[in-house]
């Protein structure tokens, strides 16, 4: 039997030696080559600094005599030194009163030695005479060739790693024949005996071993190899007699086997009826929840008509001129139906999530803008003693692809939650885009939690503990619902929070990002003073400005650009400090100055806290000059419409509440009881919109404007659905109609405003083209 030589165990053995000392031979002489490194390069210092100490005198000597023809021979003689290429005696004129150069050497190792030793080295050292030792007459300046000594380097080098690998090839090469010699060359004997053996004589002819190998490893090997022969045998009987026993056995096994199919077979029959029962009970239970979902819808259909009917009723008669104590009631009254209209928004939400018919919108939204609208809103909740504090990173982008109303929702929610159980302290708001995902993060310094708090408060209907019910309020919805909605959106949610320290929400949403124009981030380099005694409004100002391309100066500044400042007493200062300079005052929520003030402090601008950064850029835009730096914002519909609405609309509160609200906005209205009324006034009077009820009798709103599209004279013709119906289902039942736009009961006065100046503008804009 031939064996290869790469798979004699002489050859591995050999070549793990051999391996071993050629590693160990390379570690030993890489590391001589190192200290020899390490050496040469504090040589090459000390060689030239003790050049230089010799050749002080002489050159101290000549800075002092201004001697140029002795400086000449002087550098001329340091240039025989090896190494120096280049050298000079420099007056303290920066005059040259001598020096001398020549090229660096060619090699082609050069580079390599540049590498470890760099390419030159520079060596000053200032002259003075004896007398007086304090006064410096110049400098003496050589630039040495490090090439010069890192050559010598580079070949003892080489040296020692060339015999270092002689070393390991001769070794490499006496121990393997040595090693054939003591163990290959035995073993090959040992198993050409044993491949000539024949199955019928295991236990009369024993393996010879191998003269000399008696009492080492191949001898044992041998004497343990003939024992196991001789045992064979024995095994081979036993083996016989052991498989007759097992023929017995697998019949027994059959036996078996058959009387437990026939058990299994029961067991099925059992399983399928049970099975059977399973899926009737989640039927069951389908069923259930799809009538608690249709339960929760009509009953938010039922609340929302009557709750139109009590907040339009309540906003008419706060337009009104009543005691200044009643008015405070209702609007007691109206807050606390607001409070009541968004618990049934979130309890539906949660009842749509958890019947999974939560459906999202996929629209272009400015994440950043939808945070800073929010946190204006939410901004009159904060405490006195609390600052709220909004940051956006500038990579967020300007426009997303998503759902914005439950992007809205989830920040509402946070804040909402964070500005409630925070008395003091701040509460900071941080976008960021990382990784194609919007990251949403709110930290405040509230009251905290615990770990078992923690696993309690994504519970729809709980909160931390009673205690917090008590003194706090609220429902335990918002959390659970906020989780929820960032499932929805395939995102992720999490919290760090510790008793008495606070809170840190962060939500992570992966969005669709839409390239379009960004916010424009150059104001021409004008120079900025910003005064704000808050650590993190300051952050975000200084972070904004310098990213705009602006530049800050300290408070002690002769003059400035624009005076950024947040506190009232110090205007007057600033005015007279910068006449001409516009001011921008960051004013507490709804803290504004007087217009009297205003008027005597222009130019100047005024915006709420928290800092907007769209606001904020456009501000900075108007008082340095630069309209076009202003971004675009939708015109803000005055309180005088003057146009001509049909209402449709079967219920009396709900009529008398859409016709005061129209009042109010300077709209003629025309009523009618239902859509066959509604399609009998259409040809009578002119109409520039149509607010359309859903649901009434005779003919609902549906059908009406299916039948007002078919007539082809309307077709321009505004239909606004008015409905408490709030499914994502119900607005598209509404455009498939033919229906405009949409807006759920119960509806705010402004919102009514904004819709129907949009549409009257759209139609205006339309018949002009």
């Amino acid at each position: 039997m031939q064996i290869k030589l790469t798979d004699r165990l002489s050859f591995k053995q050999a070549s793990i030696t051999v391996l071993v000392g050629f590693l160990l031979g390379t570690v030993l002489s890489l590391l001589q080559v190192v200290l020899d490194y390490s050496s040469e390069d504090a040589a090459i210092n000390k060689k030239i600094n003790a050049l230089l100490e010799t050749s002080y005198q002489p050159a101290a000597r000549v800075a002092y005599n201004i001697d140029a023809e002795l400086a000449q021979e002087l550098v001329r003689g340091l240039l025989r030194s090896p190494g120096i290429i280049h050298a000079e005696i420099i007056d303290n004129n920066g005059t040259a009163l001598g020096q001398a150069s020549r090229p660096m050497a060619e090699s082609q190792w050069r580079r390599l030695s540049d590498a470890l030793y760099g390419q030159a080295r520079v060596f000053e050292k200032y002259l003075s005479v004896e007398h007086l030792p304090d006064e410096a007459l110049g400098r003496l300046r050589v630039v040495v060739d490090t090439f010069a000594f890192g050559n010598d380097f580079l070949q003892r080098s080489g040296i020692t790693l060339l015999t270092g690998f002689i070393r390991s090839l001769a070794l490499s090469l006496i121990l393997l024949v040595l090693f054939y010699v003591m163990l290959t060359k035995p073993l090959v004997s040992v198993i050409q005996s044993m491949s000539r053996r024949e199955g019928n004589t295991l236990n009369r002819e024993p393996i010879r071993c191998p003269r000399g190998h008696e009492r080492d490893e191949i001898g044992a090997l041998i004497s343990v190899t003939n024992e196991h022969l001789r045992s064979i045998e024995v095994e081979v009987s036993q083996r016989r007699d052991a498989e007759e026993r097992l023929r017995q056995y697998l019949n027994e096994l059959e036996n078996i086997v058959a009387a437990r199919t026939t058990e299994l077979k029961a067991a099925n029959l059992q399983l399928s009826s049970s099975n059977e029962e399973l899926e009737q009970a989640r039927q069951k239970a389908v069923n259930m929840a799809q009538a608690r979902s249709e339960f929760l819808a009509n009953m938010s259909h039922e609340i929302r008509t009557p709750l139109n009917g009590m907040l339009g009723l309540l906003t008419l008669a706060l337009d009104g001129p009543i005691p200044s104590e009643q008015r405070q009631q209702l609007g007691i009254a109206q807050n606390s139906g607001k409070v009541l209209l968004e618990l049934l928004n979130d309890i539906l939400d949660l009842s749509k999530y958890e019947a999974g018919r939560l459906e999202l919108e996929a629209i272009p939204f400015n994440p950043a803008q939808l945070l800073e609208d929010t946190a204006q809103l939410l901004a009159q909740n904060a405490a006195q003693q609390v600052e709220l504090c909004v940051a956006i990173h500038p990579n967020v982008p300007q426009q997303l692809k998503g759902d914005p109303t439950r992007v809205r929702q989830i920040i509402s929610n946070l804040l909402s939650n964070a500005l409630k159980f925070t008395r003091a302290g701040y509460v900071d708001l941080q976008l960021d885009w990382q990784d194609d995902a919007l990251e949403l993060s709110v930290s405040d310094t509230g009251i905290g939690m615990d770990k078992q708090a923690l696993e309690r408060i994504f519970q729809p209907f709980t909160q931390a503990n009673q205690g917090i019910t008590r003194e706090f309020g609220g429902t335990g919805l918002g959390l659970a619902l906020t989780r929820r909605l960032c499932q929805a959106m395939q995102g992720e949610m999490s919290i760090e929070s510790q008793p008495d320290q606070g809170s840190t929400f962060r939500i992570r949403l992966p969005l669709a990002k839409i390239s379009g124009a960004e916010l424009p981030s150059e104001l021409h380099g004008q120079a900025v003073l910003a005064l704000n005694d808050s650590v993190r409004t300051s952050r975000v100002l200084r972070d904004y400005l310098l990213h705009w391309g602006l530049s800050l100066v300290n408070s002690d500044a002769s003059r400035c650009d624009v005076v950024i400042c947040n506190q009232s007493t110090q205007l007057n200062s600033l005015r007279m400090r910068f006449p001409e300079a516009p001011l921008l005052y960051i004013s507490p929520y709804h803290a504004f100055v007087s217009n009297e003030q205003a008027t005597r402090l222009q130019p100047f601008q005024q915006m709420t806290q928290p800092v907007s950064r769209q606001r904020l850029h456009s501000s900075l835009a108007q008082l340095l000059g630069q309209q076009d730096a202003t971004p675009r914002t939708a015109s803000v519909p005055s309180n005088k419409l003057g146009a001509h609405v049909l209402l449709v609309e079967d219920n009396p509160v709900n009529q008398m509440v859409a016709k005061g609200m129209l009042a109010s906005l300077g709209c003629s209205v025309t009523l009618a009881q239902d859509g066959q009324q509604a399609l009998e006034r259409l040809p009578e009077e002119s109409f520039d919109l149509v607010l359309m009820d859903c649901n009434m009798p005779v003919l609902d709103g549906y059908t009406a404007t299916r039948r007002l599209r078919a007539d082809g004279r309307w077709n321009d013709l505004p239909v606004i659905a008015l409905t408490a119906n709030a499914l994502a289902e119900d607005r598209q039942k509404c455009r498939d109609a033919g229906m405009n736009d949409y807006l759920a009961k119960p509806f705010q006065r402004d919102d009514l405003k904004n819709m129907i100046h949009y549409w009257l503008q759209a139609r205006t804009e339309a018949s002009g083209l």
